[in-house]
């Protein structure tokens, strides 16, 4: 077979433990076969296909979907075409599957069930036909959007940014959300941080045990409320915006314990940890990135390119840091892809070696 489309379904807004619930390949016939990852553990049998160079995978915007395929089954990725990437060189500003079939196409998919849970099982007519629907088409729209590439020059440019999904890592497993980061939490005093803290802690171990997702159980707001309140029994605990009253009842033990926790840290253990020094970029490297900068401003619409598609910030930024002196030595870096050297790597290095702007 000379390519497959791919494509999954996962259930991250149902579970804490996000996982591939439904793996969809296509044929360029138009047949589609749906393998479930829950009936049918071991998908080994698909990895020699998903590693051939020579059998091109085509998925739509596959990052998420290698991601969790590479952890969770251990794939290998060669001889892949991604038309969500595809889209972007040819300047299109719609990249959704939904709204890319219906301007190439004139095909309509069904209503979007992406937010669905699909662990569950088993799978209604609607889930699988949506399913079927989103690998049946890119066939077609990978050889539409090759035409508008070949006729740019720029066939070649997808085929490598695309072989560079294959590259990514597995996905991570789920961490704990970092309390810090809650709105509110920035106006919290050092004990009420600590209780913050271990509030979080609380509620995701309550997530992994009833592997749902944090938002499902309790957001943020609620914990900063609660981490204000420090209360020291459940009366204290009060309504709370955004904790129900079933939740307050079955978990307000472990909310008293987290701040009382919180209130046996020390004075010593308090204070925050020392902020990670930034790296200060070099004036002069910083001179190079406003150079950059300029040159992406006037040649993305020339190009047709979005700016951050042509070079993106951290592309730039490496390049400022250690400049190329050669078109070689541009092409070596991290990220600058053999394309953008050969398309713009004149331009890059004009830009670079320009005068400084007064």
């Amino acid at each position: 077979m000379e390519a497959v489309g791919v494509d999954t379904e996962s259930d991250s807004f149902f579970h804490y433990f996000e996982k591939v619930c439904l793996l969809q390949i296509s044929a360029p016939d138009g047949r589609v076969g749906l393998v479930d990852p829950l009936a049918v553990r071991d998908l080994s049998a698909l990895g020699p296909l998903m590693a051939d160079p020579k059998v091109t995978k085509i998925f739509h915007a596959a990052d998420n979907d290698v991601a969790l395929l590479k952890r969770d089954y251990g794939f290998s990725f060669s001889g892949m075409f991604d038309t969500h990437v595809a889209a972007r060189l040819c300047g299109r500003l719609e990249l959704g599957l939904e709204k890319l079939l219906e301007r190439e196409l004139g095909v309509r998919l069904p209503k979007s069930l992406q937010r669905c849970d699909w662990s569950r099982r088993p799978l209604t007519p609607e889930q699988e036909h949506y399913a079927a629907e989103d690998v049946r088409h890119l066939f077609v729209l990978r050889d539409r959007l090759c035409d508008a590439l070949r006729a740019a020059g720029r066939e070649a440019w997808a085929v490598e940014e695309s072989e560079a999904l294959g590259e990514l890592g597995p996905a991570a497993h789920r961490e704990g959300a970092d309390f810090r980061k809650a709105k509110g939490a920035q106006t919290l005093s050092t004990r009420q941080l600590a209780a913050l803290r271990e509030l979080f802690r609380a509620r995701d171990e309550w997530a992994r045990r009833a592997d749902l997702p944090l938002f499902k159980l309790v957001g943020d707001e609620a914990l900063v409320e609660l981490a204000v309140r420090c209360p020291k029994d459940v009366g204290a605990i009060g309504r709370v915006r955004g904790l129900s009253e079933r939740l307050a009842i079955r978990r307000g033990p472990e909310i008293v314990e987290a701040v009382r926790r919180a209130e046996a840290v020390t004075e010593e253990e308090l204070r925050p940890p020392p902020r990670p020094q930034r790296v200060r970029m070099k004036p002069e490297a910083c001179r190079r990135i406003d150079k950059l900068k300029r040159w992406r401003s006037a040649a993305a619409p020339a190009a047709g390119l979005d700016p951050g598609v042509l070079l993106p910030q951290r592309v730039i930024e490496k390049i400022a840091i250690d400049p190329p002196a050669s078109l070689e030595a541009l092409a070596a870096l991290p990220g600058v892809r053999r394309w953008r050297a050969s398309a713009f790597g004149p331009e890059i290095l004009a830009a670079l070696s320009s005068p400084r702007r007064a």
